[in-house]
């Protein structure tokens, strides 16, 4: 039912049908309180012709005033003001003298109006086109507001989106420059057998990862799923020099992040506790609940000594890259953080809402 009478969407989503409801409940209410007004006063009848001319004098005029409006609401604002001041003046006058006429040839034909009279009927009419104008001008000033309002929230969700989108597309190339240098390396060293598994892997690697848009956000089961995928191509290189352990809580895995944003956590892992290392190093991901909140840490062993603080100040793009991304998935809602573990290593803490699914 609701469908039916177009009740069922916001009344000002349609504006040439919300204009002509207005109109004619507006003239339609003028008519009605005019007429009841006029019997009241015992003015007769015919005081009732006097009114539906006035109310379809009025009708029309607005209606030649909206189409002026709709063309003067784009111009400079004092130009507005000053042709429409004058608009509502020359139709108040042609109002007036129909309502003069009108009342000298239903009510009292013996009348002559003039003078105060035909000034009093002038100021009546300026002041109900005036009221008229303003509330024209009053909502269709407002529906421009709320459009342009509407327009920049959909140009900040398309520039938090392509940020988001630049943010995720600089960890590609970082990651396939150095795994493309890899089997290279294994392609001279004529280790065909591993060149190929590690190209199986890379294949697999991002036919899942490119499966997700840049901007989207994914689980935490989905985000371990694709590090163990990048962390079996790292582990043809290092073999037994990488140790990777995951702890991640159940009531964790339904948590909503930005995908790969823990893939260049453990490749930094990789590059400044492993690769220094002859002994290699371990490798946690470790992902608790902590009342509303998911805390994940990624954890390396280091070399040991002081190198984890070194790692700190090393990483390039990393840290800055996850915390941007961060501040635009989750605003304030978030915590980042970083530290020397006891494991004589570098640990990344992160902190997310449990039910992520929008900007906090």
């Amino acid at each position: 039912m609701l469908e039916g009478v177009g009740l069922d969407r916001p009344f000002f989503d349609d504006k040439n049908r919300a204009f002509w409801v207005l109109q004619s409940f507006g003239w339609a209410g003028y008519f009605f309180l005019r007429s009841l007004s006029g019997l009241a006063n015992s003015m007769g009848v015919m005081f009732i012709v006097h009114t539906l001319l006035l109310t379809a004098t009025g009708y029309s005029l607005t209606l030649l005033m909206a189409s002026l409006y709709r063309r003067l609401i784009v111009m400079r604002a004092l130009w507005t003001a000053v042709i429409s001041l004058g608009t509502v003046a020359l139709a108040s006058s042609a109002f007036s003298f129909i309502e003069t006429w009108s009342y000298a040839t239903f009510l009292k034909p013996d009348a002559r109006p003039a003078g105060v009279e035909f000034f009093g009927a002038i100021i009546l009419d300026f002041s109900l086109l005036a009221a008229w104008s303003a509330l024209y001008y009053g909502i269709n000033y407002y529906l421009l507001l709320e459009e342009e309002i509407d327009q920049r929230a959909r140009l900040e969700s398309q520039a938090s989106s392509a940020q988001l989108a630049m943010l995720r597309y600089q960890l590609n190339p970082h990651f396939l420059f150095n795994t493309l240098n890899s089997i290279s390396t294994l392609v001279l060293l004529k280790q065909t057998e591993r060149a190929n598994a590690m190209l199986a892997r890379l294949s697999s690697f991002l036919r899942y990862t490119l499966a997700n848009e840049p901007t989207a956000q994914v689980t935490l089961a989905q985000e371990v799923e694709t590090l163990k995928l990048y962390l079996e191509i790292e582990k043809m290189r290092f073999e037994d020099r990488l140790r990777p352990h995951f702890r991640i809580d159940a009531e964790t895995i339904g948590a909503r992040l930005p995908s790969l944003l823990l893939q260049p956590l453990v490749e930094n892992a990789i590059k400044y506790a492993v690769t220094p290392s002859e002994q290699g190093a371990d490798i946690w991901i470790n992902a608790t609940r902590e009342g509303r909140a998911v805390r994940i840490e990624v954890a390396d062993s280091g070399p040991g000594g002081g190198a984890g603080l070194v790692s700190a100040q090393s990483t390039g793009v990393g840290l800055p890259n996850i915390q941007d991304r961060l501040n635009q998935a989750y605003g304030p809602a978030h915590g980042f953080s970083t530290r020397a573990n006891e494991h004589g290593g570098f640990s990344v803490i992160i902190e997310i809402p449990l039910d992520a699914d929008s900007k906090g």
